[in-house]
């Protein structure tokens, strides 16, 4: 398995911190960036992530800024990626589950490195149930495309 990971400044530490976790439990890691604390903008690190994931050059996404809902609201932007924003393992379950999921995004103020490991592997853990809930996600692909 590969994922992209990308952060902004707010979200450094705690990239950083979970590059090494995924590493560690045998994943392959394509750090976008960024590489330090110095401002950046978060659009940027959406992008590059989120274009990784559509282009096959990553399984999934990780994005990592200040509350997770700016890096979310960006990466939703890119056509195919499907980013949730979440806070706790129910949340990572229902969007993979039900969403299929694609970029999850972490809001590095408000979880500590435990709980976004927690949630990292329920989102990484649960498969996509597929049956209603794909045509659901495909009704999400045809508003995305304009065929609604």
């Amino acid at each position: 398995m590969k994922i992209a990971l990308g952060a902004d400044h707010a979200g450094f530490e705690l990239k950083e911190k979970l590059r090494g976790y995924l590493q560690h439990k045998g994943i392959t890691v394509d750090d976008r960036g960024t590489k330090s604390l110095e401002s950046v903008d978060y659009p940027d690190y959406a992008r590059l992530v989120s274009e990784d994931v559509v282009n096959k050059k990553a399984d999934f996404g990780i994005l990592v800024c200040g509350s997770g809902i700016g890096m979310s609201i960006a990466a939703n932007k890119v056509p195919g990626i499907r980013a949730v924003n979440a806070h706790d393992e129910t949340e990572a379950h229902l969007a993979r589950e039900h969403n299929n999921a694609n970029v999850l995004t972490l809001g590095g103020r408000f979880l500590d490195e435990s709980a976004a490991q927690r949630i990292i592997d329920k989102w990484l853990s649960t498969p996509f149930a597929g049956g209603r809930h794909a045509q659901r996600v495909d009704k999400i692909a045809a508003i995305e495309g304009g065929k609604c």
